[in-house]
């Protein structure tokens, strides 16, 4: 599909309007992708209106897609709805735990993915964002988020002010393993990374960052070990709180 080798992450939105039959169609593309036991482990936050997507974007850093975006979907994994619809049933369900998180995040973001594709294949732009991990709770609290029902990814969708380039992608040899998996040297691993850290903007941005690599930008600017224990400190007690862990 040319959808799937076009896709770019964009981040500046024009001001046009999303018609609401090709919403529903991108909602509809959602509900059709793959899920455990069927049960479609997940929920789909649409928020338009734009108190509430200024209230979002700081939770988000006000990172540039966040701001000038027409829609946000919240993709939550929401055990919820079927565990009172087991009780609804006279059956007790025991979806409060971890194994059932996992099965709800793989539900909410296969569906995020089938949203993004077809919202592509109709003109418009989207961008996943990453923060909703980082500020979970926060969102929970905007959005009203019940028990049994966590974030875990959010989607901003709107036609493309600008068209960014595609972004490179490690070659194939990188990420597929034949039969069994065959764990990399360092120069494998040099090797594969190595077209990527020839670029001119890494060199620059190695430059910028005063740093020896680019490895170095993800350690120790990008994603640096105290945020990464403070975050995952901070999402974990998300997690007990809407119900699945103890």
């Amino acid at each position: 599909m040319k959808t799937i080798f076009d896709h770019r992450s964009v981040r500046r939105y024009t001001d046009r309007h999303i018609d609401d039959q090709v919403m529903e169609r991108i909602l509809t593309a959602a509900t059709r992708a793959s899920t455990v036991g069927n049960m479609q482990l997940y929920s789909l936050v649409v928020t338009t209106a734009r108190d509430l997507l200024d209230k979002l974007s700081p939770l988000h850093f006000g990172q540039i897609a966040s701001m000038g975006a027409p829609v946000a979907v919240t993709v939550c994994c929401d055990v919820n709805r079927f565990s009172r619809w087991c009780r609804a049933s006279q059956t007790e369900p025991s979806y409060d735990n971890m194994l059932w998180f996992v099965n709800g995040a793989i539900d909410a973001l296969l569906a995020a993915q089938n949203m993004i594709l077809e919202a592509e294949h109709h003109g418009l732009g989207a961008c996943v964002l990453g923060t909703t991990l980082y500020n979970a709770t926060e969102i929970c609290d905007l959005l009203s988020l019940p028990q049994g029902v966590v974030p875990v990814t959010t989607v901003v969708l709107g036609y493309p002010a600008d068209t960014p380039p595609l972004t490179e992608r490690l070659p194939l040899e990188a990420v597929v393993h034949r039969d069994t998996y065959r764990d990399y040297e360092d120069d494998d691993v040099k090797r594969l990374w190595a077209e990527k850290e020839a670029l001119d903007y890494v060199k620059e941005l190695v430059r910028e960052n005063g740093t020896r690599n680019l490895a170095e930008i993800f350690t120790t600017k990008r994603y640096p070990a105290k945020d990464s224990v403070f975050f995952t400190e901070k999402y974990m007690e998300t997690l007990k709180r809407q119900g699945f862990l103890k």
